[in-house]
């Protein structure tokens, strides 16, 4: 399916909300398991996410290695790094250190960063098109971070610009991974999404591996088995839901989509990462929360709607 056409724009959105269905359970998982490190979660998550990568990978690995070019290896590095181990150990610190909506806050900030540079790339939709939804998404993010501000604190302020800086870092983490992964998967058309997705998978579990070491020096503590338990099973669920599922749709969504709506279908991540959290604290949203849905949803909305009207006046000219 050819992108741009609505058929595939529908289908790249659809796959973009489940995406971040999906993803927005990683800012909940430190949360679950809040007495082991970012080190550990990450280790955890990633070691299950290659395993299940390397079983799922088996059956097709010679196709696999046939659609790799020169320079593949060092990409797939830097993007299990950058999008995965880097990425949710800072997350996770944030998450742990500021709360899930401070941390919401930062990586809502990811459309827009990932628009303005998917502003520059052949054929996009022209920036000064989508103010209106980068606007309506800043203000979406600077109402979840009023919210984190007037909240009530437990924890020393110190700790929050700790949490704050960690948030910023998994933002420009992140937007790097987005736009490299957007990149290359550009480059091996004949590779499929889901097979790419393995491919940095098996990655992310190598280097988990190797950080296996440091975080065994650094100590496993002093936990009872029944937080191991729940540690394996965070693990394990938030490594089959986001890593393989959220992936598998989110590498479809981005042959579907231009780079700057994909910016865009990052909204849902922080919409869902919000709605676990308030079914976590078993509370209703307040009203700069709902405001800032509200917005999030608007923002959505206007991008799409910048997307579809170079396509209405292309097809008015024919």
């Amino acid at each position: 399916m050819m992108r741009g056409d609505s058929g595939g724009t529908a289908a790249g959105i659809a796959c973009g909300m489940g995406a971040g269905a999906f993803w927005g359970l990683v800012f909940l998982a430190p949360a679950l398991v809040r007495d082991f490190r970012p080190i550990d979660l990450a280790v955890g998550r990633y070691l299950a996410f290659g395993l299940m990568a390397a079983l799922l990978a088996a059956p097709r690995w010679r196709r696999l290695l046939a659609g790799l070019r020169p320079g593949t290896g060092w990409a797939l590095a830097w993007l299990a790094l950058a999008g995965n181990l880097l990425y949710y150990v800072l997350l996770a610190s944030a998450v742990q250190l500021g709360g899930i909506a401070m941390t919401s806050l930062v990586i809502g900030f990811l459309p827009v960063a990932v628009t303005i540079i998917g502003s520059r790339a052949r054929g996009a939709v022209p920036l000064r098109r989508l103010a209106a939804s980068l606007l309506l998404c800043g203000a979406g993010a600077l109402c979840i971070g009023w919210q984190a501000v007037i909240g009530p604190r437990t924890e020393p302020v110190l700790l929050q610009l700790a949490g704050l800086g960690c948030a910023i870092g998994a933002l420009l983490s992140w937007t790097a991974f987005a736009v490299g992964n957007r990149h290359w998967l550009d480059r091996l058309p004949q590779m499929e999404a889901q097979d790419w997705n393995l491919l940095v998978g098996l990655m992310t579990g190598v280097q988990a591996l190797l950080l296996l070491p440091v975080a065994l020096w650094m100590g496993l503590g002093d936990h009872a088995p029944a937080a191991w338990a729940r540690f394996a099973s965070v693990s394990v669920g938030v490594a089959l839901l986001a890593s393989i599922l959220g992936n598998a749709l989110w590498n479809r969504m981005s042959r579907l989509l231009p780079l700057t709506l994909v910016g865009q279908m990052i909204l849902f991540e922080t919409v869902f990462a919000l709605l676990y959290g308030f079914v976590w604290e078993q509370r209703w949203p307040t009203m700069l929360e709902s405001a800032a849905f509200l917005l999030v949803v608007l923002s959505v909305v206007t991008c799409i709607a910048a997307h579809r009207r170079p396509a209405a006046e292309a097809m008015a000219a024919a």
